[in-house]
């Protein structure tokens, strides 16, 4: 019986290429669907917006941290995909006893192209996943990446406040798009004061999880009215699918 490990170190056994998946990380559905896996999804979380098509088919398990226990089973997978970060351990540990659950861990770009590849061979689409790796990583590898980098924040939530720290995946995105993260030296999303961002600084506003918008700009401004605040598409900075494809063509906008 194949065995396969995911980024967690965990090993799972998969008696034959799974036919029946159920996707709990919204930018790896829409990996999935790249990889023309159209038939063997069955199941996404109500957050899986793209491809619109799927998010308008395809049944919902929940959110990615609230999944619905029975609609899973009624769905009768035969492999789950999670994220460590996305998704709850106690709701993971609970369906993995019960199901073949791969869990990505997804901290850099490195990370990225080997959870798209490792999908690849899960699911059955080997070639086209080394494909598009290749074609990500080739990409990214032409950005520009400036010697003097310009020092930023970038913004998750409101009220608090709260920013990306250096151990995701979006600072490593700040990096590819000239940026560098000042709050580099944090875990995770810290919650900040606006007030102590003392002098000129860029601030990134994303437009998820919290709908950030042009009024907020001018909240921000009226506290730091040296900063150059702007508006940017989170997509670009924290999906870690087959979105990364367009990623360095809007960095390099930016």
């Amino acid at each position: 019986m194949p065995s396969f490990t995911d980024q967690l170190g965990r090993t799972l056994f998969l008696p034959q290429t799974p036919r029946r998946i159920i996707s709990l990380v919204p930018s790896q559905t829409e990996l999935l669907y790249t990889l023309g896996l159209d038939a063997a999804v069955v199941g996404i979380t109500k957050f899986c917006v793209h491809p619109e098509s799927w998010f308008r088919t395809k049944p919902r398990v929940g959110g990615t941290k609230a999944i619905d226990p029975a609609r899973v089973d009624a769905l009768k997978p035969d492999l789950i995909i999670a994220n460590k970060e996305e998704n709850e351990k106690p709701q993971i540990e609970a369906l993995a006893a019960r199901y073949p659950v791969w869990v990505s861990d997804v901290k850099n770009l490195s990370d990225a192209l080997a959870m798209i590849r490792s999908l690849g061979q899960l699911t059955g689409a080997t070639t086209m996943a080394t494909a598009l790796a290749s074609t990500i990583a080739t990409r990214f590898n032409q950005l520009p990446i400036p010697t003097q980098p310009i020092p930023a924040a970038y913004f998750i939530w409101r009220n608090p406040w709260m920013v990306a720290g250096g151990d995701t995946f979006i600072n490593d995105m700040l990096h590819y798009c000239g940026f560098t993260n000042i709050f580099a030296g944090h875990d995770r999303y810290p919650t900040v004061d606006l007030s102590s961002l003392a002098g000129p600084v860029h601030i990134l506003l994303s437009s998820e999880p919290y709908p950030f918008r042009e009024r907020h700009i001018d909240e921000i401004k009226e506290v730091l009215p040296e900063a150059a605040v702007r508006l940017v598409d989170g997509e670009f900075f924290s999906w870690y699918g087959s979105r990364l494809l367009d990623a360095p063509a809007y960095f390099s906008d930016l």
